[in-house]
């Protein structure tokens, strides 16, 4: 595949992307067991886990209010900064504090996938890297497959440990050592930044202050029915994220995590192949028509896996699924930058991401008083009803506002 018309500063966003989203893969398997084996009790870890997905709401607002007043460039350096920072904190000291202050500071992800602030910038930047507006939909598709990708070969490398223990080094030492590497991706995601040039910024640099004051009344009410939109979807995501999944395979068929890694390895397989599907299908159907009609399929199969009879229907059932769940999130960058202007595109993708970090952060507790008061298998009907209440409040509020490349092209 040419890349030809992505900039340079969009080959580097993409260069970015994929060293952070690896770096997440394995300090999202490694983080709780680091606390674990450091003697912490699960409501300390607990409390560690929620200071990450803290940082990601109070990042994604400070994007929103000040990346495009302050630099786009800028403040990417210093998230990267603080992200080498955290790691170094976790790896020289165990005080429950510090930790916590890193945690909060480090653009720390444990999601296994990435929702924080780095999203939200790159996100409003991608659209000025290509050469061809129609060319739009297929930057978010490649920026999501190489960041799935990456990770999946992350979550391999949490394996290192293991080896290192056999070796010799102590179980803490050894996960130790992952840490070291998660800042020396930050001091490669430094570098990466510091290259980027002034075009990634909105688009007159002089007005720059003045223009990113301005969010026009339409735009205004296209963000704030789409923040509440992703956070029902994002709320109904949170009852059955990859956790959940695997607690519900491993207790309901009994399969060891060995197997249970070669599903979901597939599934990220399958996910990451589906984001250049979704690009083809928006540019017959449209950007809104390929968000709602594949995710309402994906989430008619999630609310089936909850009565499948065996392990093999549910995984044939699992893998359909995550072959369709995510075709919407290329689809759905690519729709927030361009229905809004350019120096709003920032305030865009920060408040709507940050509606979706809320609103995820609740639903995974009021899972588990779910599967205790209801059963196993009710997450997955729950989250099921609310997503595709989701696609069909998205087509309704939408699809009549199209992209101004789908407008030339009725």
């Amino acid at each position: 595949m040419t890349l030809d018309w992505i900039s340079r500063d969009g080959k580097l966003i993409l260069s970015a992307r994929i060293v952070r989203t690896f770096s997440y893969g394995f300090l999202s398997i490694i983080l709780a067991i680091y606390l674990k084996l450091m003697g912490f009790d699960d409501l300390l870890i607990g409390f560690v886990l929620t200071a990450t997905l803290i940082n990601s709401v109070i990042f994604n607002l400070l994007s929103s209010a000040f990346a495009d007043k302050f630099g786009r460039k800028k403040l990417l350096i210093i998230y990267a900064i603080l992200m080498a920072v955290s790691a170094i904190i976790f790896y020289f000291t165990s005080n429950y504090l510090a930790l916590i202050i890193a945690a909060l500071i480090g653009t720390i992800n444990v999601t296994g996938s990435e929702v924080g602030a780095f999203l939200s910038l790159e996100q409003a930047i991608l659209p000025q890297t290509v050469s061809d507006i129609k060319k739009r939909n297929s930057i978010f598709a490649i920026y999501n497959m190489a960041g799935t990708f990456a990770m999946s070969a992350g979550i391999l490398l949490s394996a290192l440990p293991g080896i290192l223990e056999n070796s010799g080094i102590t179980r803490i030492e050894s996960v130790k050592v992952l840490f070291l590497l998660y800042a020396m991706c930050a001091l490669a995601m430094i570098g990466i930044y510091l290259v980027l040039s002034s075009k990634i910024e909105i688009g007159c640099p002089s007005k720059m202050r003045s223009e990113s004051r301005k969010i026009s009344p339409r735009s205004k009410g296209i963000i704030a029915k789409m923040s509440m939109l992703f956070a029902v979807d994002s709320f109904a995501g949170g009852f059955v994220i990859q956790s959940i999944v695997s607690l519900w395979f491993y207790s309901k068929f009994g399969q060891d995590l060995t197997t249970l890694s070669y599903v979901f390895a597939a599934a990220g397989v399958l996910t990451a192949f589906s984001f250049l599907f979704a690009t083809k299908i928006a540019s017959k159907v449209g950007l809104v028509n390929t968000m709602v009609f594949t995710h309402i399929p994906s989430n008619v199969l999630l609310v089936i896996l909850a009565f499948a009879p065996s392990f093999q229907i549910a995984v044939v059932i699992y893998l359909a699924r995550m072959a369709l769940s995510q075709m919407d999130v290329p689809t759905r960058q690519s729709y927030i930058v361009a229905i809004v202007n350019e120096n709003e595109r920032v305030a865009a993708a920060g408040i709507t991401n940050t509606s979706r970090n809320v609103a995820q952060s609740i639903s995974p507790s009021l899972a588990g008083f779910v599967i205790q008061g209801l059963s196993l298998s009710a997450p997955f009907v729950f989250g099921g009803i609310l997503k595709i209440a989701y696609d069909i409040g998205v087509f309704v509020n939408f699809r009549k506002i199209k992209p101004p490349d789908e407008d030339l092209n009725p």
